[in-house]
């Protein structure tokens, strides 16, 4: 299978290095990742900047490709330039860091697999929660034996599938649950501090999430399950369509 990877930490980032090292046992993978941290850049692109791809060494010695421009970018200009045919998948990740609930919607790993999928490409991304245990090696076993599920059993047109971890060490967890994203995770705090010359600046704040919405992505998480959440690039509201007819010109 001919995989392309990528994510929104880097091309150096631990996890896709280890992710990348598991899959290229089996299967046809290039790296091409941003050359330094882009997360939380949600489906950004560079408009008013040239694009510039370099090769580089992976920690294996593999040749990887770094960009300077966003996960978004990684995948366009991949598909573009590096893939006379598209790639049978496209993985985003492993990012330290849920990217479960309202998350979703900033992620550059997610938007990394939205791009995928938008080009007609199955797509996953991949995420482990930060806390005790990162255990970049577990998911990526984990990863190597769905991605075969995944090809051959297809998924929708234009939805890609969202995968996140707690962390805890792989083989403490429970198992895998099919959820839906989690709504009760919006940033709205932020921590104010002062500077030496008396100026106010801010950081976002902590986020204590809470496991009140069953079958939600968060709640399998903090519950010690994979969660892998279907999520749609289409984002219309067909239900209220019919509703905005009076606003039709006459």
């Amino acid at each position: 299978m001919k995989i392309l990877l990528t994510n929104d930490d880097g091309y150096a980032a631990p996890g896709i290095q280890v992710l990348y090292a598991a899959l290229r046992q089996y299967h046809k993978v290039v790296l091409i990742a941003p050359d330094r941290e882009k997360s939380a850049v949600s489906h950004g692109i560079t408009l008013n900047d040239p694009i510039r791809m370099s090769p580089v060494r992976l920690n294996d010695g593999d040749d990887g490709y770094a960009v300077a421009g966003t996960p978004a970018d990684c995948v366009k200009l991949g598909l573009f330039d590096l893939f006379t045919t598209p790639p049978d998948l496209i993985i985003s990740g492993i990012n330290p860091g849920c990217n479960a609930g309202v998350d979703i919607n900033y992620s550059g790993t997610v938007s990394a697999a939205r791009e995928g999928a938008l080009n007609g490409i199955l797509s996953l991304a991949v995420s482990i929660k930060t806390g005790k245990t990162l255990d970049f090696k577990g998911m990526s076993r984990f990863i190597v034996n769905i991605v075969d599920k995944v090809y051959y059993n297809g998924l929708p047109s234009g939805t890609f599938l969202n995968i996140n971890a707690p962390d805890i060490p792989f083989d403490e967890v429970r198992g895998v649950k099919i959820t839906r994203q989690s709504s009760n995770n919006l940033s709205k705090q932020f921590d104010k501090r002062v500077d030496p010359k008396n100026r106010s600046y801010y950081w976002y704040g902590r986020i204590d999430q809470v496991a009140d919405e069953p079958d939600s992505d968060i709640t399998a998480i903090l519950q010690n399950y994979i969660s892998i959440t279907p999520v749609q690039c289409d984002i219309t509201n067909y239900s209220v369509l019919s509703e905005l007819e009076p606003f039709q010109l006459p």
